[in-house]
């Protein structure tokens, strides 16, 4: 495993999107090949789990859910990985020495976790992202094939809506575009289309995450460290500032832990020894 500890620089083919240019360079569509995991928080709804390791180390049938995650952005090309830790961090520094994955990783600390969101961790992380990236949360679990169409810029990961599943959702236009994102609360019923659940995870172009940067810069001047970086993109798509196309989750391939209720169903849903259908899963000491 290699660990970066250098701010990364612009690589030529991950230029901007749709006619975007940096430096001179113009690029369509590049394929993400950079994530971003969003892990810094202390997870009190887990606990007493969470009192001795961090979220994303809860194990589901065997292996954690951070092992999961990493198979899956590796079974999909990703390379690189930057990491937002906060909580018991060296457990997950000591996740990645000990294991034998080939991403290069790189940690951004949130030494705020406490009394800040994912928000702040997401703006921290700012120095390490410059080029189209993967925004993820540290709780998910999917199955690896449902990440190939999120490695283009500018999606969103969305999901028909279940009993179990709570918190943003987002109405689409007749193209599949986020017109607009709800509370949990709204349910979309206020516009009169049928809500998807996001799924906490999204695909930027530089060119939107340049954007978003700037409007997260004004947040935190202000103090609003405490938001959901959602707030961000629901004020920026309602001022057309900012899109996302949406790629459908089938709910019975990825599970969100946020509960010791939780365990039970997505020990269910994600049986022990995970590996993809059509791939050789890495290999982890």
């Amino acid at each position: 495993m290699h660990f970066v500890k250098t701010e990364s620089t612009l690589r030529q083919r991950r230029g901007l999107l749709d006619g975007g240019s940096v430096d001179g360079l113009v690029e369509e569509n590049p394929k993400v090949t950079t994530a971003l995991l969003l892990a810094a928080g202390m997870g009190y709804r887990l606990r007493p789990i969470t009192n001795d390791a961090p979220k994303c180390l809860t194990e589901i049938n065997g292996d954690s859910i951070l092992e999961r995650l990493v198979r899956c952005l590796q079974l999909n090309g990703i390379d690189k990985l930057v990491v937002v830790v906060g909580h018991m961090q060296e457990s997950i520094r000591n996740f990645f020495e000990e294991s034998s994955t080939s991403l290069k990783v790189e940690f951004v600390l949130n030494p705020d976790y406490l009394t800040t969101n994912n928000i702040y961790s997401l703006w921290l992380a700012r120095e390490s992202i410059r080029e189209p990236f993967l925004l993820i949360e540290s709780d998910l679990l999917f199955d690896a094939s449902l990440l190939a169409p999120m490695l283009s810029p500018n999606k969103i990961a969305v999901s028909p809506i279940e009993k179990w599943m709570n918190g943003t959702t987002v109405t689409l236009d007749y193209s599949g575009q986020v017109k607009a994102f709800h509370s949990s609360v709204d349910r979309g019923r206020e516009t009169g289309s049928r809500p998807f659940k996001t799924v906490n995870m999204y695909s930027l172009s530089l060119s939107s995450w340049k954007q978003v940067e700037k409007r997260l810069e004004l947040y935190i001047s202000s103090g609003r460290v405490q938001d959901y970086y959602e707030a961000v993109f629901t004020e920026m798509v309602s001022e057309g500032a900012l899109s996302f196309k949406a790629v459908t989750f089938d709910p019975r391939r990825w599970y969100e832990v946020d509960t010791l209720s939780d365990l039970g169903e997505a020990e269910r849903l994600f049986p022990a020894r995970f590996k993809s259908p059509s791939s050789q899963s890495p290999t982890f000491r």
